[in-house]
This record gives C-alpha cells, sequence and structure tokens, in this order.
C-alpha cells in the first residue's frame, strides 16, 4: 500500500476517533455513524479526483467541499433541495432553520440532548466540516501537523460543551488517531525519499524494505517521540496541583487522598439546573424510601453555595475529611429545639451522576460504599478521585429539626466569625437590593420576621411569576434585573433572598439539590430531573441553618414560616404541594381506542342527525333549493360544530351524572378533570397521561400563567381528584364545578386574544370526535369480519365435481 493510499484512512480514522468525544452529549449514538458513512463519500470522492483525473490541490479540495454540500441536502433538506440533491436557496434556508433550532436546542436540553434534526446537523455538519479541513492538510497537501488543530477543536467544541465532562479516555482516542495520522505520513515520506540521515548512497538502503518486519528507523523515531509527548501531557496536569481544570478532572470535586486534607473546588453545581428544570421528559433520578411521618419538606440537598463575588454564587473552597461514622451535631443546633430522627433509604438511577451525594439536611449519618469524603462547614458527602453516586444505594439517618416560632424570633446574634463570613457582598451589589429589602421588612422586630416577610413577598405580596425561561444570570445585575422585572425561577428567587438577607445582616447561603419527590404505589417516593431545585438557608442561634421557600409554586412551605391557622383550612394560593415543575412536553400520542372512562361518559363524540327534506311539487325547482339551502347552512355550521360539541361537553361534564351516592360524587369529580384538563388544552397545554394529578396540576398552573385563586383551584381539585382514586374515604375539598370555572377563567385571562379564539373556535380537544369516529369505525370494521366469519362456518361445504377416470 503506497504512503498516500495509507493517509487517506488514516485522515479518515483520526477525524472519527476525534468525533467520538461527542458522543456523551447527545442521548443516541446513531448521528456518528451516519457521519462515518458521509465522510466514507467525500474521502472517497477526494482520491478518485486525485488519482483518475490527476486533478490539482484546489481543484479536489473544492469537489470536496461540493460533495459536502450535496450529502447535506440529500440528508437534511432533500424536499427543499432541487431535485432532491442540488443545494439552492431554499435548501441554505431550511439549513439556516435547522441550525438556529439546533441552538436552541443546545442551550434547552440537558446533557445527554435528544438526537433533534437540528443537533444531528449540527454534529455531522460539524464533523464534516472538519473531515475535509483534515483530509486537505494531510492528504492533499501532505502536512498531517498542522492537521492536528482542526481535531483538537473537534475535542475542545465537546469539552466545552459538556462543562469539562469529557473523559480522558476520548482524549485518548483523539491523540491516538492524531499519532495515526502522523505515523502514515511518516511512512509516506520515507516510501517515497527515504530516510534522510546518510549520504546519498545510502538513501535507497534506508528504505522500509530493507528490514523486513521492523519499524523503520524514523517510524520508531516517531512513535518514540509521540508517546513520549503524549506521556507528558497527561503526567504533567496530574502532579501539579495548581492546574485545575485539567482534562483529567472530573466535575470538579476532588480528594486529598484516604488521609485528611484534600479541597472541595468552587465549581458551580447550577450550570445545568435550568436545562434540568425544562427538559421534555421527567426521567426518575433518584428513588428513596423513609420512616419520616411527613416528608412533604423533605429536600434532597446535595452542595451549599455560601460565596458571592458579585458574578455568581459558588461552593467556597473547604478542606475535607474521611466521612465519620456519625456526623457532628448540627451547628447552633440547641438541646431544647425538637429534633425527631429519620432513615431514608435512597437509590441513584444509572443516568444521572452526581458529585454530591443527594440526601436529607441534616443528616447524621450516612452508610455508602466508595470512595466518598466529608466537607463539615455545608455537611457535604463529595465524591473523592472521580467518585459519583450513579446507581448507587445508601441510607441516610437525618434528623427533622421543629423549630417553633417563638425561638426562632428569640434566636441571639450569630456568632461573629460565622455572621461575617455569611453577610458578605460584593461592593457591586446595587443599592437598590438593600433598599428593597429594608422596605420589605420595615417594622420587623426581629431577623426571623424579617426572613418570613421576604419570604411572603416573593410567594405572596410581590407579584412575581415563576418561568424557567428566563435566562439564568447570577450576578449583581441579574438579581437586580429580577427584582425589577419580577418573573424568573428556583434560581433567581433563591439568589435574591439569600443577598437581600445578607444586606439586613442575616447569615445565608444557597443549596441546591431535589424537592421530595412524588408518591408512588408501593410507599417510596420518586425524584424526577425536573424536580432539581434551589432554595435559601438562613442561619438563626439555637436552630441553626434553617430552610425558607420563595419561590412560588414550587415546594413546600416550611410550617414554622406559615402563619398561625388551622391546617385543615383552604390552601392558600401561594402554598401548593407539589414539588414537580413541568415542562412543556411533546403533542399527546393518541392510543388505539378512546379511554373506556370517556366513552361512558360520551366524550367520545356524538351522532349529528341529519334529516331528509321531503320533495315539493312539480313546477317549483324545490330539490335544488333545499339542497342549495342544506349546503349553504352547512358551510355555515360545519366550523362551528366544534364550538357546539365543546360547550355541550363542558355543559354536561360540570353538571355530572346525577345520583347521591359516594360513587356519583367520584364520578362528578372526575368529569370535572377531565374539563378542565381539555380547557387546558385548549389553550395549548397538550394532556400528558403519565402525569399525575398534582404534577398536572403543577404544569397547567406553569404553562397556563395561572396565578392567585386560579393557580389555588387548580392545586385545591388535584388534591380532591387524588382523593377520589387513592383515598379509602375521599374528603373533596370546596366545589369542583366552582373551581374548574376559576381554572377557565384564569387561563383565558392569561391568554392572548388569539389563543382565546382558537379556544373558543376551534379547540383542540374537539379531536376526540374523531377518535370516537375512528373508534366507531374500527369497532363495525371488527363487527362485520365477524359476522362475516360466522356465515362462513355456518355454511356447508362447497362440493366441487371430480374428474372421472374413465
Amino acid at each position: 500500500m503506497s504512503g498516500r493510499t495509507m493517509m487517506v484512512p488514516a485522515a479518515y480514522a483520526a477525524t472519527l476517533l476525534a468525533a467520538a468525544a461527542l458522543l456523551p452529549l447527545v442521548s443516541s449514538g446513531r448521528w456518528l455513524a451516519e457521519a462515518a458513512v458521509l465522510l466514507a463519500v467525500v474521502a472517497g470522492v477526494g482520491e478518485l479526483v486525485r488519482r483518475l483525473l490527476s486533478a490539482g490541490r484546489v481543484l479536489t479540495v473544492a469537489t470536496q467541499a461540493v460533495t459536502v454540500l450535496v450529502l447535506l441536502a440529500v440528508v437534511f433538506v432533500r424536499d427543499r433541495a432541487i431535485a432532491g440533491f442540488l443545494p439552492g436557496p431554499e435548501a441554505v434556508a431550511g439549513w439556516r432553520a435547522l441550525l438556529e433550532a439546533g441552538a436552541q436546542d443546545v442551550g434547552r436540553y440537558a446533557i445527554p440532548a435528544p438526537p433533534t434534526d437540528g443537533i444531528r446537523l449540527m454534529l455531522v455538519g460539524g464533523v464534516l466540516l472538519v473531515g475535509l479541513v483534515v483530509d486537505a492538510l494531510a492528504v492533499t497537501a501532505r502536512t498531517a501537523a498542522p492537521a492536528g488543530l482542526p481535531l483538537l477543536a473537534l475535542y475542545s467544541v465537546a469539552a466545552g460543551l459538556s462543562g469539562g465532562e469529557a473523559v480522558w479516555q476520548y482524549f485518548l482516542l483523539a491523540a491516538a488517531g492524531y499519532l495515526l495520522l502522523l505515523l502514515a505520513e511518516g511512512r509516506d515520506r520515507l516510501t517515497r525519499w527515504g530516510r534522510v540521515l546518510g549520504g546519498p548512497e545510502q538513501v535507497r538502503a534506508s528504505a522500509p524494505e530493507a528490514r523486513p518486519g521492523v519499524p523503520a528507523g524514523g517510524t520508531r523515531f516517531g512513535r518514540r517521540i509521540g508517546v513520549l509527548a503524549l506521556g507528558a501531557a497527561l503526567a504533567v496536569p496530574a502532579v501539579l496541583p495548581s492546574l485545575d481544570g485539567g482534562l483529567l478532572d472530573g466535575l470538579g470535586t476532588r480528594g486529598g487522598g484516604s488521609g485528611g486534607g484534600g479541597t472541595i473546588s468552587a465549581v458551580n453545581p447550577l450550570v445545568s439546573l435550568q436545562d434540568n428544570l425544562v427538559q421534555p421528559e421527567d426521567r426518575e433520578v433518584i428513588r428513596y424510601s423513609t420512616d419520616a411521618p411527613d416528608s412533604t419538606g423533605m429536600y434532597l440537598r446535595m452542595v451549599a453555595m455560601d460565596e458571592f463575588d458579585g458574578t455568581t454564587w459558588r461552593a467556597s473552597r473547604r478542606d475535607l475529611q474521611d466521612v465519620p461514622g456519625t456526623l457532628p451535631r448540627p451547628d447552633g443546633l440547641r438541646e431544647d429545639v425538637a429534633v425527631r430522627e429519620a432513615t431514608t433509604d435512597l437509590s441513584v438511577s444509572d443516568d444521572f451522576d452526581p458529585n454530591w451525594l443527594p440526601m436529607p439536611f441534616p443528616a447524621s449519618q450516612v452508610a455508602i460504599e466508595g470512595r466518598w469524603r466529608y466537607e463539615p462547614a455545608g455537611r457535604l458527602i463529595v465524591g473523592d478521585k472521580g467518585q459519583t453516586g450513579r446507581g448507587a444505594g445508601y441510607t441516610v439517618r437525618s434528623l427533622v429539626v421543629e423549630p417553633t416560632r417563638e425561638q426562632l424570633a428569640a434566636a441571639p446574634p450569630a456568632p461573629e466569625a460565622l455572621r461575617r463570613e455569611y453577610t458578605r457582598v460584593p461592593d457591586s451589589l446595587p443599592p437598590d437590593v438593600k433598599d428593597t429589602a429594608l422596605e420589605v421588612t420595615r417594622g420587623a422586630g426581629s431577623d426571623y420576621e424579617r426572613a418570613v416577610r421576604l419570604q411572603d413577598w416573593f410567594t405572596v405580596k410581590g407579584g412575581f411569576r415563576y418561568d424557567v425561561s428566563v435566562s439564568s444570570g447570577t450576578g449583581v445585575e441579574a438579581i437586580s434585573r429580577f427584582l425589577e422585572q419580577r418573573e424568573g425561577f428556583c434560581v433567581h428567587f433563591s439568589f435574591a433572598m439569600a443577598a437581600m438577607s445578607r444586606t439586613l445582616g442575616i447569615p445565608a447561603r444557597v443549596a441546591v439539590g431535589f424537592t421530595p419527590g412524588v408518591p408512588q404505589a408501593d410507599g417510596t417516593k420518586s425524584v424526577g430531573i425536573r424536580d432539581a431545585h434551589a432554595w435559601p438557608e438562613l442561619y438563626f442561634e439555637g436552630v441553626g441553618w434553617t430552610r425558607f421557600e420563595p419561590t412560588p409554586s414550587r415546594g413546600t412551605t416550611p410550617e414554622y414560616t406559615r402563619a398561625e391557622a388551622p391546617v385543615d383550612d383552604t390552601p392558600v394560593p401561594e402554598q401548593p404541594e407539589q414539588s414537580a415543575q413541568a415542562v412543556p412536553s411533546q403533542a399527546p400520542s393518541r392510543q388505539q381506542t378512546c379511554p373506556p372512562e370517556a366513552r361512558g361518559l360520551g366524550e367520545c363524540g356524538q351522532d349529528q342527525d341529519q334529516g331528509a327534506a321531503p320533495a315539493g311539487g312539480s313546477g317549483f325547482p324545490l330539490g335544488p333549493v333545499l339542497l342549495i339551502t342544506a349546503g349553504t347552512v352547512l358551510l355555515v355550521l360545519l366550523p362551528l360544530l366544534p364550538l357546539l360539541w365543546r360547550r355541550r361537553a363542558r355543559s354536561r361534564r360540570l353538571a355530572g351524572p346525577p345520583g347521591r351516592t359516594d360513587q356519583d360524587a367520584a364520578a362528578r369529580v372526575l368529569a370535572v378533570w377531565r374539563e378542565v384538563k381539555d380547557t387546558a388544552w385548549d389553550y395549548g397545554i397538550p394532556p400528558d397521561g403519565s402525569h399525575t394529578p398534582r404534577r398536572a396540576a403543577e404544569r397547567v398552573v406553569r404553562l397556563g400563567g395561572l396565578t392567585g385563586d386560579a393557580a389555588a383551584a387548580a392545586h385545591r381539585l388535584a388534591g380532591t381528584v387524588e382523593q377520589v382514586l387513592y383515598a379509602p374515604r375521599p374528603r373533596p375539598a370546596g366545589s369542583p364545578a366552582e373551581d374548574a370555572a376559576r381554572i377557565h377563567a384564569g387561563l383565558r385571562a392569561a391568554a392572548g386574544r388569539g389563543a382565546r379564539l382558537r379556544a373558543e373556535l376551534l379547540p383542540r380537544s374537539s379531536a376526540r370526535v374523531l377518535w370516537a369516529l375512528s373508534d366507531a369505525w374500527l369497532a363495525l370494521s371488527a363487527r362485520l369480519s365477524a359476522a362475516r366469519t360466522r356465515i362462513t362456518g355456518a355454511l356447508p361445504p362447497l362440493a366441487l365435481p371430480g374428474r372421472r377416470r374413465g
């Protein structure tokens, strides 16, 4: 095999090995196989042009570039390409639209992202472009060394998008591909020129064929240099402690060995929090069971961020130590504060890879296998030397601290050292942050009362709106902008309350973890990726670090911050009990048949009876006139049929089936709940049968922009539905029909004019009529087929005359 022929597969392999670093970014690796096939075509075209046409370098590269464009047009925008393969203006517009959608998908989805068309175009197109450059440099121009730059760029993109999570194996693959390219180039040079180490008489004798089976001297020398350089690149960062963030770092946590020492690095764990909240599917990341009598406030805390430098909140660098058998008593917790112990068994899913161990706070004992370290100030369990919680099962004993309002209000000042550290704010903090805090807490008599007023201002009185689409800036300007615009998600609420508390002299930090999750039928709780959350912790001497919940429509408000009122009163709007925040899901997939309960309630459509008009006498064309009139009426009424059906269905559901038995009451509640789901569907919130009533209510509140009475009605109705579905003796709260009316009014008020007209004149839920017609057709076909089978089976076999032999 000639040297140039070796260079083609070497360049091809080097590109694919470097592209493998992108595999962790996407949930499916089919795009790499697609890119491999297309890249092979580009490389083959280049070799044909070079060998068969003896074309120059410029023509070769230009031909390959045209091939890339044609392949991308065929694969991604065939319907817009000229003759199905030639890229034209419409194909370019299609590429632009896909790239814009891909850029939005990269910002929307957490890693690994789904392989959308936009992301596939970015990945496949990027690999083809890098492969074209590598082929042009290494094969066409015969300079393999500069080809390492595009390969390094490809790996750097992967490392950057993964937030430094590209593991060292992919770096080794990319480096191996580059070394293979260099070796192929060396072989090519030796084949063409020989080893230039002696006089002219030694040139031919020094060719690779001189010693069969033994690499030539130049090849051996190149291998040694490559191995030495690769070893130095891997070893030097590992032995220099000052080189943080190297290729071999994990997610930013390191320990100093099995003994004492080591630090937790200041890596911000909030990089992917917003991505988690907007995932298209809420996959389970943790499942746990606990003996705590009330787990609604059992947040699974991972890390506490206590350093605010004006740009972001982050976890301070602190010393780590071995995990003790029993963790020390929490700082500042007095003996007279009520405390109960709880034992929780947790298991982490195989597709969740946390460096900090999620557990209830404050933990008193942790039983887990592996390399884990303990950070006392934040009471964190941190993975050491690449240890993560992927697939781990562990048991945590924790304290359920139950302070009274009086104990919090009478808390003495915090120790000076703690107060100085946890009330520090940057000089760049805008003065309006402190001014707003002073205005909100004016007249408060204690730090506790000031903290409660801040929490109530965010959740109730300040007019804030929960919105995960807001940019997740965390600097001082982002806090000031959040206080002005009053919309954001948990990051904004927790950071703003912590910063405002510090300006008031209250020690504060921000915790990151998960809300308690959703109860399951087996008694466990399931925590999804969209349960990721951030909340502030404030310090009160005698109680210790105390959780507050300023984010509306998320989590649970702690009992010690609520006004003294009977617990069985009607829930206040700002205190929903569901922790999971859903995001828009994909359009609902229709099942083969309409649900039985919907069919029983007559929701799958209705017969439209049309009478036939009698014929008239002769002399006047009554028939044609009636046909024209009927056609006109049909044209007028046809667009109104969805409206008429929807109103009739709404009226029937809200009235509910008659009767006074418990079964009748349950049927009325479920009918109202179906009406609420269809109303939300009409306003652009498609139903998702995988959600529990609470999650569905949270989703309607979030996507429908419900606030006040409408939001409270949604949560209250979801609770009533759960009572009907799961409670042995349901105890409905309020009037379901009135709650449905409030939700409808809230959705209508939050929608624009176009959305209101669409919901009224062309409701999306009218698709149930088509589903009912489809079911009726399937049922009719099944009955006809069964009847034909019965008739055929009842007939005697037909005797055919045989041929006689004669």
